[in-house]
């Protein structure tokens, strides 16, 4: 590869205190991943997260219930935990339902990481939110996460009502590996015959692990999330044989897929400053070539989980516009129960 073609897109200057707290921290190795599971406060690099250990008295504060819950994993698995966030005051019914997975890089993190992005969306878009854990790699590599992420969505569909949800408004999203997650699900409900999903919001997704695209070299060695940690998250999913291999199965990393048509409308966004830029472009692209529907942001110096490591910034308040832009236009299309197939 030519040098050139590794000179990294400038960050956004608003980015620049999350990019110092990320320099401070060590790199993100095996044998720094106990460590990091140790809290449930605390990212891969950069500043720490907010965590709300105690989610039905904080959520209460914004007019939310928090409920936790056991519910059952993939056959064979161990039940799932999950967080279901829901208005204190509902109004009308049935609401649409919104299934989110964490990032991580598949290897750490915890839902409540995510408590606060997904509150947010209770709030201001009355929906009930479904926070889920999943089984980590190297311990539990693939299929386990992906596995757990679609048996929670499964169980969501079926128990929508319960929650006083509407299934056929239901959407998945992440942030990440949770984007990851989130892509993968959508294929998973197509090809199984699954539950409807209306729409699939991913943030940043982590989608392809052949590392070797233009960005995946660019941010190699700074950024809130480097080509090692990647690399290092992938071996840790898909063994060393399969890590880079173009032969991984499309669950693992949707980039794989052969077949894009017949998804759920996509909502992709990334920074152009991090490593998944290319791959989250190409996937955007490969659903219009197939007359599918994506809606891609690339935000212009945006460093990876922008929005979470600088909440503040007018980068963060564009792109939270946007989401919020495309998820009201889904969840108020008629016929919401005919999206997705």
């Amino acid at each position: 590869m030519l040098e050139h073609r590794r000179t990294p897109v400038p960050f956004d200057p608003e980015m620049l205190p999350a990019l110092e707290a990320a320099a401070s921290q060590p790199p993100l190795t095996a044998d720094v991943l106990a460590s990091l599971r140790s809290t449930a406060v605390g990212t891969p690099s950069g500043p720490p997260a907010p965590a709300f250990p105690d989610g039905a008295s904080w959520a209460a504060t914004a007019g939310v219930s928090a409920t936790e819950l056991r519910i059952p994993g993939p056959a064979g698995a161990p039940d799932l935990e999950v967080t279901v966030f829901a208005p204190l005051d509902p109004g009308p019914a049935p609401l649409p339902v919104l299934v989110n997975f964490h990032g991580g890089g598949m290897i750490v993190g915890h839902r409540s990481w995510e408590h606060g992005r997904v509150v947010d969306l209770v709030v201001r878009h009355r929906v009930i939110g479904v926070n889920v854990e999943y089984r980590l790699a190297p311990e539990d590599p693939y299929p386990a996460g992906v596995e757990d992420t679609y048996a929670a969505t499964v169980w969501a569909a079926a128990h929508a009502a319960e929650l006083g949800g509407d299934p056929a408004r239901l959407i998945v999203m992440g942030g990440s590996a949770g984007g990851g997650f989130a892509a993968a699900v959508a294929l998973m409900a197509r090809d199984r015959g699954g539950p409807r999903i209306a729409g699939q919001l991913l943030l940043c997704p982590m989608i392809d692990n052949t590392n070797t695209t233009v960005s995946s070299w660019q941010y190699d060695g700074i950024g809130t999330w480097q080509r090692e940690a990647n690399l290092l998250a992938w071996r840790s999913v898909l063994g060393d044989a399969l890590a880079l291999s173009p032969d991984a199965p499309a669950y693992a990393a949707p980039s794989r897929a052969t077949d894009l048509a017949g998804l759920p409308p996509a909502f992709l966004e990334v920074g152009s400053a991090e490593a998944f830029r290319d791959e989250d472009v190409d996937y955007a692209r490969r659903i219009w070539a197939v007359g599918g529907e994506a809606e891609l942001h690339v935000w212009s110096g945006g460093c990876h989980g922008f929005d979470m490591v600088a909440p503040e910034s007018e980068l963060t308040r564009a792109a939270l516009a946007s989401r919020d832009s495309w998820l009201t236009r889904i969840l108020r299309r008629p016929g919401a129960e005919e999206v997705g197939r």
